[in-house]
C-alpha cells in the first residue's frame, strides 16, 4: 500500500514536470500574465517593461484607442478562458498547474534572492554606500504599488522572452545546430551572454539605473539563474520565477 502511495506521487510529480514544459500548456500559462499586464499598463499611464516588444506597437499603430486596446484584451481574456475549460473539458489542461507553477517560481526567487547575496559576499562584492543611495533613487521606487506590480509582471514575461527564449534560445541554436559545436559548451556560452545583455539592458533607457558593480554582478547572477530555470524547467517556470521575484522585491519588501 506504501509502495503504491509512493509511485503514485512520483507519478503525480512526473505529470506536473512534463505539463509544466508542455508547449500548449506553456502558451496557457503565460496568457494571463501577458493580458493582466497589457492591461494593466493602461493604469500606469504607458509605463513599461523597457524590452516589452508589442503593447506600443498595439496602442499606437493597430488601435485608434484605448478603448480599443481594453476592448479587445477583454475579448482575448473572454477567449482564453473558454479554450482553458474547452481543453479541461477534453483532459488536455489542469488549471490547478498554475498555482503549482507559482509556487515553484516563488521557491527559486527565493533562493535566488538568499543565494545571490551570498555569493557575491563570497566573492568580497558587497553593496557600498553609491549602491544604497543609488538603489533610494531608483525611479522604479517613486511609482506607485500598482505601477510596481505591473511592470514586474511585464519584466518576467518580456524579458525571460528576449533574453531567455530568444537570446539565449537562438544563440544556443546558432552555436549548436548551425556551427556544430559541442552542446554543453555552447549553452554555458550563450548563458553567459544573454545573462550579460540582461543585465546591461537595465541601465538603458528612462527607468535605468544608476551604475554600480554591485548591482551589475547581481543581475548578471540572477539572469544565470533564470537561465538555468528555463534550461531545466522551461519558459512558464522561468518567467513566473522572474515576476514572482520582482513583485517580492519591488511590492512586498518595498
Amino acid at each position: 500500500m506504501a509502495q503504491s502511495g509512493r509511485q503514485q506521487r512520483r507519478g503525480a510529480l512526473a505529470g506536473y514536470l512534463a505539463d509544466s514544459r508542455n508547449p500548449l500548456n506553456t502558451v496557457l500559462l503565460l496568457l494571463p500574465l501577458f493580458l493582466i499586464y497589457s492591461v494593466g499598463i493602461l493604469a500606469t499611464g504607458g509605463v513599461r517593461s523597457g524590452v516589452d516588444l508589442v503593447s506600443d506597437l498595439l496602442r499606437r499603430h493597430v488601435f485608434a484607442s484605448d478603448t480599443q486596446y481594453l476592448i479587445f484584451h477583454l475579448g482575448s481574456a473572454l477567449a482564453f478562458v473558454l479554450a482553458a475549460l474547452w481543453l479541461r473539458h477534453r483532459h488536455c489542461f489542469r488549471p490547478s498547474i498554475y498555482l503549482l507553477v507559482v509556487l515553484e517560481g516563488a521557491l527559486y526567487g527565493l533562493l535566488l534572492g538568499q543565494g545571490v547575496p551570498r555569493l557575491l559576499a563570497l566573492l568580497r562584492v558587497s553593496p557600498d554606500s553609491a549602491h544604497l543611495a543609488a538603489a533610494a533613487a531608483d525611479p522604479l521606487a517613486q511609482l506607485g504599488t500598482l505601477d510596481r506590480f505591473v511592470l514586474s509582471l511585464g519584466a518576467g514575461l518580456w524579458e525571460e522572452l528576449v533574453f531567455r527564449l530568444l537570446l539565449l534560445g537562438g544563440t544556443l541554436y546558432l552555436l549548436v545546430r548551425v556551427l556544430r559545436l559541442p552542446p554543453l559548451a555552447c549553452w554555458i556560452a550563450a548563458a553567459l551572454f544573454s545573462s550579460l545583455a540582461f543585465s546591461t539592458v537595465h541601465y538603458l533607457g528612462n527607468l535605468a539605473d544608476t551604475f554600480q558593480l554591485y548591482g551589475f554582478l547581481f543581475r548578471f547572477l540572477a539572469g544565470m539563474v533564470f537561465a538555468l530555470v528555463y534550461a531545466l524547467r522551461g519558459l512558464a517556470v522561468s518567467v513566473y520565477t522572474h515576476a514572482v521575484y520582482d513583485v517580492m522585491v519591488l511590492v512586498v519588501l518595498a
